[in-house]
């Protein structure tokens, strides 16, 4: 029987078993899948304490798939690659973009969904008249165009605090790109929302697909989002599950399992009814 378990005090250890100081392959029954349970709709609580979201019910496919015994564990962002590499658990499904400064650490399955990045704001903020001469930016090789439309932005943003959330690709774009705009970092994405809708910070940046739904419920009713779609660069190549680099066997597996809910749809089920649009790979 294939079982998807959730349990946030699990932390089943991973990789290679030993016998005789030889290393065995694991045969990969058991999996352990770290998330962060803090960032709707991917992955977050509902008000009984269980895991819920995009990432939740993805994992519960792929797992399925694989036909494979599958443990939730609930890690905190900061310290979720850590751990992989520690061995606390297999992989990480916890909305990670698949960007080279995490390359170098660790390796990624081909993305699984791939979804812009852009800035949101409370209504009334005059942040929400700024428009952009460019209405996308793919930011893996800058154009003097693209770098025009970051000066226009970082002028816009001149004087407010923006909101990241640490040790992201949000915080990373805006220390590389908008150097001289003012950051406040947090914890988690949630925190961030309280403090935007309380006026501690002007704006925030997230996926589009974390902002949309967020817009649609009373924690997001007075939110807009504004500025241009940003991909590429800081941003990645898309999310990703990952993996210890050393773990290929597994990588290819999930890869497969990620390649068949995309031809099959399911994938794309899973993006509209957490995301309220197409979030499927086109490539």
């Amino acid at each position: 029987m294939k079982i998807f378990k959730i349990n946030a005090m699990v932390a089943i250890l991973s990789g290679a078993a030993c016998v005789g100081g030889q290393a065995v392959a694991k045969d990969y029954k058991n999996i352990s899948i770290a998330t962060e349970a803090s960032y709707a709709p991917f992955d977050y609580k509902d008000a009984g304490g269980n895991l819920m979201g995009f990432d939740i019910d993805l994992g519960k496919d792929l797992c399925s798939r694989m036909k494979v015994e599958c443990t939730v564990v609930e890690q905190a962002w900061d310290g979720i690659i850590p751990s992989l590499v520690a061995g606390r658990y297999d992989v990480i499904l916890a909305a990670m973009d698949i960007q080279p400064a995490r390359e170098k650490i660790i390796s990624f399955t081909q993305p699984y969904i791939r979804t812009p990045i852009r800035f949101i704001a409370p209504a009334g903020s005059p942040l929400l008249e700024f428009k952009s001469d460019l209405d996308s930016l793919a930011l893996d090789d800058v154009s003097p165009e693209e770098r025009a439309a970051l000066d226009k932005l970082g002028e816009a943003l001149k004087g407010k605090k923006v909101g990241v959330q640490v040790s992201t690709t949000t915080e990373s774009f805006m220390k590389e790109l908008l150097p001289n705009v003012e950051l406040a970092s947090y914890d988690t994405a949630d925190n961030m929302i309280l403090d935007l809708n309380s006026g501690r910070i002007d704006a925030s940046l997230s996926s589009l697909a974390r902002l949309k739904p967020l817009t649609e419920k009373p924690e997001g009713k007075n939110l807009k989002i504004f500025g241009p779609n940003m991909t590429g660069g800081p941003f990645g190549k898309g999310t990703g599950i990952g993996v210890r680099k050393e773990d290929e066997q597994l990588r290819e597996m999930f890869n497969k399992a990620i390649a068949e809910a995309i031809a099959d749809g399911t994938m794309k089920n899973l993006s509209m009814k957490w995301f309220g649009y197409d979030a499927t790979p086109l490539n």
